[in-house]
């Protein structure tokens, strides 16, 4: 799927020119450049074209409010995972993101609106031209494969729906005009989160997509895919009965299982493996490139491993926090026991610094960049020397985005910045810790235990980030490292048990799946939405912030609302255009 996108729109494109420019006396009653000629479309070949343009909208076109599938803005940026980071000036909107104090004209959200109903859009207009296609006396497709097109249209029509439904609390779900009848989409109410129509797409595609990857082209979804993302909009609504089956089924399918070493999640050389459920396929060329939006501005701006990032989503000190381990390896769930862990806040890369040598876990040194610590191959990293502006987004960058030194042949298309990593959407992690929540919605502690330590097995036995580095000065010109031994004092270990804290109550357990999903997916498309899942939105977001003011001045006075702030407002162009039928969200 990687290169199938831009192959058959090239050649539909192509054959729809060679159709408007042939020599004809007609021209004048041609199909205009732009608009899908139904000669074309109306085919097998046309729809499977129209199919893979929709796919290819799934990350949207935007790297920052209108951002799909990574979510770094929402969910990292406005989490207590990451800040906007770069320059206090850069991208002010995101600033009022951060602050909690978006209006309805503001574009981050004008953005997310236009992105998300592209993607709607494009799977509507496959069905349309399916169904036609069907109904035709031309060349059609086989039963099977017109319900598996439907299937895969109605799946990535929900998930629009569902980038929509994240940010926006009420929304219109927007059909085909064949099955909205007599009622034009730009009449369809905001009535709610249209969850039950979501379910009703992707129960479809369940029923109808094949357990395996179609024409074997990795990125297509399949019905196991379909299962994930409803279990996933069950969880947002807290029918933990309802995600259970789903995700029970991909669990025992034997399809899927942990990969053996964490890093395979987010490198190049180990894409589409057994871990993965929802990838997105990204590449680049010569001349192109296809890559996860939000990528290259999340890159370093300065070092060696630059790549002409512009230095934004900077992980949180309260993050780094996070993966401080106690004696056994465990993790510190309570947060007010929780010591910060040293950083070179305020220290240039001259100065003297001893990074920390406290406990953590392993998986920390693979999500956040940090002095001291090797950054993917390109060097040991100096710390003040590769940040944008330390005073503003602090002294950490992601390395989640980032391909490693080894891989940079892999990238075709000038320094990097549009690199062809893929980005692994649900990964089989996904599933286990979703099921320990249900687990402990059933009171079964033991089996929301046993899948959470699966998670920890596997960062145990993964080989850490080597290289400790034995001198602190110089890291930039002449780094003494030892390459023999890991980078930091790494430990972790499994939760012990049966009935042993924190599996020995309801409530302390549901810490720690809620820990274990932060950390295994730190950086990623899910803290702020987790967070208003669980019902502790507020409560954790009040607290950063106030932890965070020490620093990021810009914070201070701001709070967060947590009945105004849990969503985003709708674009007020959108409100104008459609007087009387989008209400706003009453909190703006």
């Amino acid at each position: 799927m990687k290169r199938l996108i831009k192959l058959l729109s090239i050649t539909v494109l192509l054959g729809s020119m060679l159709m408007i420019y042939s020599c004809s006396e007609e021209f004048l009653t041609k199909t205009p450049p732009g608009v899908e000629n139904p000669g074309v479309m109306q085919t097998p070949s046309g729809v499977e074209a129209l199919l893979v343009a929709t796919y290819e909208r799934v990350e949207g076109s935007d790297m920052f409010g209108g951002c799909l599938v990574s979510e770094w803005t929402y969910s990292g940026g406005c989490s207590d995972d990451a800040y906007k980071g770069t320059s206090a000036g850069d991208q002010s909107n995101f600033n009022l993101l951060e602050r909690y104090e978006a209006l309805p004209n503001n574009p981050y959200v004008k953005a997310r609106w236009a992105n998300a109903y592209d993607l709607v859009a494009r799977a509507n207009v496959t069905l349309e031209f399916l169904w036609a296609t069907q109904a035709g006396t031309g060349d059609k497709f086989t039963d099977t494969r017109a319900k598996q097109v439907e299937g895969e249209a109605k799946f990535l029509r929900a998930w629009g729906h569902m980038e929509l439904n994240r940010i926006f609390e009420k929304i219109p779900y927007i059909t085909t005009q064949t099955e909205l009848g007599t009622v034009k989409p730009e009449e369809v109410p905001n009535t709610d989160a249209a969850w039950d129509k979501i379910e009703a797409d992707l129960t479809y595609a369940i029923a109808n997509l094949p357990t395996t990857k179609i024409n074997n082209e990795v990125g297509r979804i399949d019905k196991y895919t379909a299962e994930a993302v409803k279990a996933y909009a069950h969880l947002s609504q807290r029918e933990y009965t309802l995600a259970k089956p789903l995700l029970e089924d991909i669990i025992t399918s034997n399809k899927f299982s942990l990969v053996p070493e964490f890093m395979y999640n987010y490198d190049m050389t180990h894409e589409n493996n057994k871990e993965s459920i929802f990838e997105l396929q990204c590449s680049t060329t010569a001349s192109s490139a296809s890559n996860v939006m939000g990528s290259g501005c999340n890159f370093h701006q300065k070092g060696a491993a630059s790549c002409g990032g512009w230095g934004f989503y900077q992980p949180s000190q309260n993050l780094f926090d996070a993966f401080q381990v106690d004696a056994n390896g465990l993790p510190v769930l309570d947060v007010a026991a929780r010591v910060h862990l040293a950083t070179d806040m305020g220290k240039g890369s001259g100065d003297d610094f001893t990074p920390t040598n406290l406990p953590i876990d392993p998986r920390v040194d693979f999500i956040i960049a940090r002095r001291g610590v090797d950054f993917l191959g390109w060097g040991i990293h100096p710390g003040s020397d590769w940040i944008r502006e330390p005073a503003n987004g602090g002294p950490f960058m992601t390395k989640i985005f980032m391909h490693r030194k080894d891989e940079q042949s892999l990238n075709l298309n000038g320094s990097g910045f549009s690199n062809g990593k893929n980005y692994r959407i649900i990964r089989y992690a996904n599933i286990l810790l979703w099921r320990a929540e249900c687990a402990l919605e059933d009171n079964d502690l033991e089996l929301a235990r046993s899948l959470v330590n699966q998670v920890r097995n596997r960062a145990k036995t993964s080989t850490p980030v080597m290289g400790l580095c034995t001198s602190t000065k110089n890291l930039l010109s002449n780094p003494v490292v030892d390459y023999t031994k890991p980078a930091a004092n790494y430990k972790i270990e499994p939760y012990p048990g049966p009935g042993v804290y924190p599996f020995d109550t309801k409530a302390n357990a549901l810490l720690a799946v809620q820990n274990e999903i932060r950390l295994e997916f730190a950086c990623g498309p899910w803290r702020f939405f987790d967070l208003r899942r669980w019902g502790i939105l507020a409560t954790t977001l009040n607290a950063f912030i106030a932890q965070d003011i020490t620093f990021r001045t810009f914070m201070q006075g701001a709070t967060f609302n947590a009945t105004q702030d849990d969503y985003w407002p709708l674009p007020q162009d959108q409100i104008d255009l459609q007087k009387g039928v989008l209400t706003q969200d009453p909190a703006y």
